[in-house]
Order: structure tokens, then sequence, then C-alpha cells
């Protein structure tokens, strides 16, 4: 079932209130920092809208516990919104979140100060999606068309996680959904 842009508001007013893992911010200002940055960048509404949602798998599983991996294991939240936003969203918003942990995996293996500059929160997941790419890995994820925005995500999405930070609110980024869906192909 598609999510409209008013269940996705929801999810991260009610959802989003919890802690963003062992991060000093919750799910809902890390995404707000998020997409804040990405906007900041000057990037296009279809990208500000990854940054806003790339962690929506998340609060997914939370809703679904099904979905959720407490055990240790990677809960693969990257893939986990994807079909709810489907038909919704363009490619051009897609494909970066599904590629953003990728990405992290691509920056620790061409970026020798990558790892040093997670957090500790995402130097332990990375362990859990299957650490640093080798050089053919990193060279095949360069090969897709959305792995400069995916990279582009990944970085915002590092330096989301400021207590003290006052991005925009939701109804600013309801509007950029709502500019971003243009691009959806829906039947």
């Amino acid at each position: 079932m598609a999510l409209t842009v008013d269940d996705i508001i929801g999810l991260l007013q009610v959802q989003g209130a919890a802690q963003y893992g062992r991060e000093a911010v919750s799910q809902h200002q890390h995404a707000l920092q998020c997409a804040h940055l990405a906007e900041r960048a000057g990037a296009a509404p279809e990208l500000v809208a990854a940054a806003l949602l790339h962690d929506l798998g998340h609060l997914l599983a939370i809703r679904a516990p099904v979905a959720a991996s407490p055990s240790g294991t990677d809960d693969l939240h990257q893939y986990v919104a994807l079909p709810f936003l489907r038909g919704v969203f363009p490619d051009a918003v897609l494909e970066p979140i599904r590629m953003h942990v990728d990405a992290k995996r691509y920056l620790c293996c061409v970026d020798a100060g990558y790892w040093a500059s997670l957090s500790p929160a995402s130097q332990r997941s990375l362990v859990l999606q299957g650490g640093p790419f080798s050089a053919e890995e990193a060279a095949a994820f360069l090969m897709h068309p959305f792995a400069l925005d995916a990279v582009a995500l990944r970085r915002w999405d590092d330096s989301a996680k400021n207590p003290a930070a006052t991005p925009p609110d939701l109804a600013h980024y309801g509007a950029v959904l709502e500019a971003a869906r243009s691009g959806a192909i829906t039947c």
C-alpha cells in the first residue's frame, strides 16, 4: 500500500519521536536535519525528499515489528520503505534512499578518513551492513545513475545528528514532498 504525504508526515511525527538509535537526536529531528542540509546545498526537490525519507524504513519497522531486527542483524531499512513509496515518488527519490547504506560502504573504501568521521552507532551498523566495499564493489557502485546523489545523501545523513540544530518543520517539507511527487509515474 502506497503512503500518502500525510501518512509520511504522521509517521515522522509519531514513530519519529523515538530516539534515533544511539544518536543524540530523534528520528524526526534527524530526518529534518538531513533534508535541511540537502536544501542548503541546493539539491533538487527529489533529493531533498530522499534526504527526508532515507530512514523511513526504520519507522515502518516500528509499525510492523516483524520487519525489525533487534537481534543485532541489519534491518535492511533502506529497502523497507520502497514498496510504500513506489508509485508515489520517482526514482530520483527512491534510488538515493535505496543506495544510502551502500554509499557509506563506498565512502569507507575510497575516503581514508571517512570511517573515523562516523559516529560510533554508524560504525557499528556498518559492520552489520557488510563493511566497506572492495575496490571492485566501489567501482560497480559508481556505475549506478544515482550513485553520486546517494553519496551526497550519505554525507548529509552523517552530519544530521546535532541536538541543537533548528531546521524547518515538517509543514515546510510537506511542500517539498509534494513538489518531488510531480515526477512520479502513477497508473
